[in-house]
């Protein structure tokens, strides 16, 4: 039993490297080549779903959804349908604005989406017109990919869509796969009309996603050409996941559909092969459901299509990657976000209910029985994804049983990723991290905390504003919300983090029985800083949150600053105390004040990325130090 005690003690102060792309393969291990022909049914025979002239099915599929999705969907009887410019095209190269693309573009999947499901639900031909006119304004297209991507994928690396070079990308994916939901459900329906809609579909989602797909391996999110320090996101398991449907409901060869499924499955493998085996989302909370919920999307469409023969939900990974959004999850909509991830949000109950049935979590469909009993019910249409429209009606009885209890786990502790999260029974709540400075969405952040009191966010990540061209460029540091001394850290020496994998955490490490986390962030710092060690650490005690810093500098050249963000009304009048009121809870920051001298910044939100979840301003907090040795240590204590 000693040995034993000694065993967990020594795992739980461990540390991990970094990073490490593991060659797991699970897919490939599970299925080759052969084994996917001979699994997928035919004929689509994997889908549930009633077909169209089946009223008597629709109807008791959907029952009290039925009127929700007839009511959306004539909200778009009289839509005028947005055509995009050449000039909205160009406008990113421009002034890097994203949205006089995105945005009519967006409104019109998303008027085709309401459409499809309320000729579904009512049957009786009403929004058909307007579906065709939505179908045939698509395939007139020249791209179905945003300007922001098509400047970066497209061989002319410009943002007007080059005819000569089809490209698929996020959003090239969700319309392609939502049009190939049109085209199964509907064209029997447009036969009937003019046999040449459904024709042009066909060949539009032929030409843009099966075809291209086949042929080209240039794209950066299939990594079919992986090098060690490759980055592999969302990206990959989101376009894979659009790809597969695309071929499941449109290709008629059974060779190559297979071949496509097999393809599909070496490039997912590559995903989960970058990620960590503990699991956790490096991209945050808000990034969950097109990272992780979005493999479980295509592993859960790999199961359907091939009968359950070719699957990974009992492997430990999948279930970790599943579990992640339940342990960060704080309370009363509050999640822990690092990187651009958003305070709030992040994935939906739905979604977590089925991902935690299919890797049998019991945790994470006691969280999503949590969260459904406090959702908006009628978000079972929410967005243009058709596939988890139609897993959201198909699962709508069973996510009624479920009981609205969730009991939170004490800590969270993950080890290749260094997220550390810590609760106690007075209602504290801390986050740390370790990490790099080059993770997916990537802030320099290595060793920052978040703090919440009862579930109301104190010391606080702001999260990323609005995308911009500049916020995937070689820009992207200028913006402040991606410095980190814009972030709870110090600036050593004046100096602040810098961007690159070289620039890590080392030596993170959690104890938890002392519900302590610690972590050496003198790597994340250039030379320019002179720091040989910088070892800080959080520990979380019944009256809150002890933080230390110690560290030996190689030369004195600036001033120590430790900087905090924090909102609401922050009084900084009695020398020693940072006190801090936010709704009804109220909080000290007490440090030296013969060590330190306090300044507090208002920081505007103009973007409503950010004043939607923070308000109109947050503060930066910077407790500057006269310390000028070059060993030495601070002590900080946050107490109600």
């Amino acid at each position: 039993m000693k040995t034993l005690k000694l065993i967990i003690v020594a795992f739980l102060l461990c540390s991990f490297s970094i990073h490490a792309y593991v060659e797991r393969d699970l897919l490939q291990h599970t299925a080759d080549l052969e084994k996917v022909k001979r699994s997928l049914l035919s004929r689509q025979d994997w889908i549930p779903y009633p077909a169209y002239n089946d009223r008597a099915g629709w109807n008791e599929l959907l029952k009290e959804n039925k009127q929700f999705l007839i009511n959306q969907g004539e909200k778009y009887l009289g839509y005028e349908w947005k055509v995009v410019k050449a000039t909205d095209y160009i406008e990113f190269e421009k002034s890097g604005n994203r949205n006089s693309m995105q945005d009519p573009f967006g409104s019109n999947n998303r008027a085709i989406t309401s459409l499809l499901f309320a000729e579904l639900a009512e049957g009786k031909g009403r929004f058909m017109d307007q579906l065709i006119n939505g179908v045939f304004l698509s395939c007139e297209m020249t791209s179905w990919v945003l300007s922001a991507h098509l400047s970066a994928a497209q061989l002319s690396h410009r943002a007007l869509p080059d005819y000569k070079d089809q490209v698929i990308d996020l959003t090239s994916g969700d319309l392609s796969s939502l049009l190939s939901w049109v085209w199964y459900f509907f064209h029997n329906e447009f036969d009937k009309v003019d046999p040449v809609i459904s024709e042009r579909l066909k060949k539009e989602i032929k030409e843009r996603t099966l075809d291209t797909y086949m042929n080209t391996d240039r794209f950066w999110w299939m990594a079919f050409n992986y090098k060690p320090g490759m980055m592999v996101n969302n990206w990959n398991p989101w376009c894979n996941f659009n790809v597969l449907q695309s071929f499941l409901l449109m290709e008629d060869d059974p060779d190559r559909l297979a071949e496509a499924v097999y393809r599909t499955m070496i490039s997912v493998d590559k995903f989960i092969n970058y990620t960590h085996s503990d699991g956790a989302c490096e991209e945050g909370p808000s990034y969950w459901g097109h990272a992780a919920g979005k493999m479980y999307d295509y592993l859960q469409l790999l199961y359907d299509a091939t009968g359950g023969k070719v699957s990974v939900f009992h492997e430990p990974i999948i279930k970790n990657m599943g579990e992640y959004i339940a342990r960060s999850y704080v309370g009363d909509g509050w999640v822990v976000n690092f990187a651009d991830a958003s305070a709030k949000g992040g994935g939906g109950a739905r979604i977590i209910y089925r991902y935690g049935k299919a890797v049998n979590s019991q945790m994470m469909q006691e969280y999503a029985g949590y969260l459904y009993d406090k959702e908006t019910k009628n978000d079972i249409a929410s967005g243009i994804d058709a596939f988890r429209i139609l897993q959201n009606i198909y699962y709508a009885e069973e996510m009624k049983q479920l009981p609205a209890t969730f009991t939170p786990p004490v800590y969270s502790w993950y080890p290749e990723t260094e997220f550390c999260y810590m609760r106690n029974k007075t209602g504290w709540f801390l986050a740390a991290k370790g990490g790099y400075n080059n993770e997916s969405h990537n802030h320099n952040d290595a060793g920052t905390f978040s703090l919440y009191v009862n579930n109301v966010p104190v010391f606080i990540d702001a999260g990323v504003g609005t995308y911009t061209r500049q916020t995937f460029s070689h820009e992207r540091y200028s913006i402040w919300t991606m410095q980190s001394n814009y972030h709870n850290l110090p600036l050593i020496n004046g100096i602040p983090q810098a961007f690159g994998a070289a620039f890590k955490a080392t030596d993170s490490r959690f104890d938890a029985r002392k519900m302590k986390f610690s972590t050496d962030i003198s790597q994340a710092y250039s030379a320019a800083a002179k720091v040989n060690r910088w070892e800080r650490s959080y520990t979380l005690t019944n009256k809150g949150v002890l933080l230390e810093d110690n560290f030996t500098l190689e030369e004195r050249i600036g001033k120590d600053v430790l900087t905090f963000l924090s909102w609401g009304n922050i009084d900084i009048s009695v020398p020693g105390k940072v006190q801090i009121q936010i709704k009804d809870e109220k909080v000290t920051l007490y440090y030296d004040k013969e060590q330190f001298s306090v300044s507090i910044e208002k920081i505007p939100l103009e973007d409503p990325r950010l004043s939607n979840v923070w308000g109109e301003e947050i503060y930066r907090i910077s407790l500057t130090s006269g310390f000028t040795g070059l060993k030495g240590s601070y002590r900080i204590r946050i107490e109600k």
